[in-house]
């Protein structure tokens, strides 16, 4: 073997041998440390303070974004109602003309009955054409007695229309009121709410998804929305102790929890109402 082969053999199991070296320190290139208790506990109330400040920013609009959507439910109720109203009217109108086209036919049947009898060949033909003329002399009372009738349902739909129009309209003046007041709060915190909302959601991609949903689910359970909550302490007994209770239903916790609490060596949940308990901060800044 020559020179020039043997060294390029070298080069080549050099080479390979570099590679696996590469390969290798690749597979046992350290992988990132799991979050500490800690810093999840702390990455949980800084989640819940960002929650909190947009839970503030809306109720400060109070109730009016419920009362706008009942407004609304109530207008097309009204709506609803009015047109409703309208088509009996228009029902009945429709049936008064027919009604009145009906006795002209029936008038128009008496006279060509009555020009039959003059030329009838016996009383029975006759008796039967009287017959007919008594049947649509009754069609045309009887149209004249539903005539009657349907004007005063008219009249009383129409009364009904009018009331339930003046209601529509002032509820309409109303939800517009309404509106416009729930606008102008809106355009003063929207953009407060937008940069919170943002912060929530990069907030939550720091922390695993489990405790996310565990969030999430003792927010929406709770009235508040307070999901992570401080240990409270009372006032001092004579042996210098204070007890300490849960922020969230003032249950009193036990030493043992609180020493876990506080040390944050673990993530407790209050037995009584499942809110997730931390360290009291004036406390800790104490």
């Amino acid at each position: 073997m020559s020179a020039t082969s043997t060294k390029a053999t070298k080069t080549s199991k050099k080479a390979t041998g570099e590679k696996k070296s590469t390969s290798t320190a690749k597979k046992t290139s350290p992988v990132k440390e799991v979050t500490s208790i800690e810093e999840k506990l702390d990455a949980l109330y800084n989640l819940q303070k960002i929650d909190s400040e947009i839970d503030r920013i809306r109720i400060i609009r109070g109730e009016l974004p419920i009362e706008v959507e009942d407004l609304e439910d109530e207008i097309a109720g009204l709506e609803t109602r009015t047109g409703k109203i309208q088509s009996e009217i228009d029902e009945i109108t429709e049936d008064i003309s027919n009604r009145k086209l009906a006795s002209k036919e029936s008038e128009a049947a008496i006279l060509k009955y009555k020009e039959r009898q003059n030329n009838v060949r016996n009383n029975r033909e006759y008796e039967s054409l009287s017959k007919e003329i008594e049947f649509q002399e009754l069609e045309i009372k009887l149209n004249e007695k539903r005539t009657k009738e349907g004007k005063v349902k008219i009249e009383n739909k129409k009364e009904l229309l009018t009331e339930a129009t003046e209601r529509l309209e002032l509820k309409k003046a109303d939800l517009e009121t309404k509106k416009a007041e729930l606008d102008s709060i809106i355009s003063a915190t929207q953009k407060d709410e937008n940069k919170l909302l943002k912060a929530s959601k990069e907030a939550k991609k720091n922390i695993e998804e489990r405790l996310v949903l565990a969030y999430d689910r003792l927010r929406n359970n709770s009235k508040n929305g307070l999901a992570v909550v401080e240990l409270i302490y009372g006032n001092k007994q004579r042996s210098g102790h204070r007890d300490a209770s849960c922020g969230g239903c003032f249950n009193k916790i036990p030493p043992q929890r609180e020493l876990d609490i506080v040390t944050k060596k673990k993530i407790i949940i209050c037995e009584h109402c499942g809110k997730i308990l931390i360290p009291s901060q004036e406390e800790s800044e104490d």
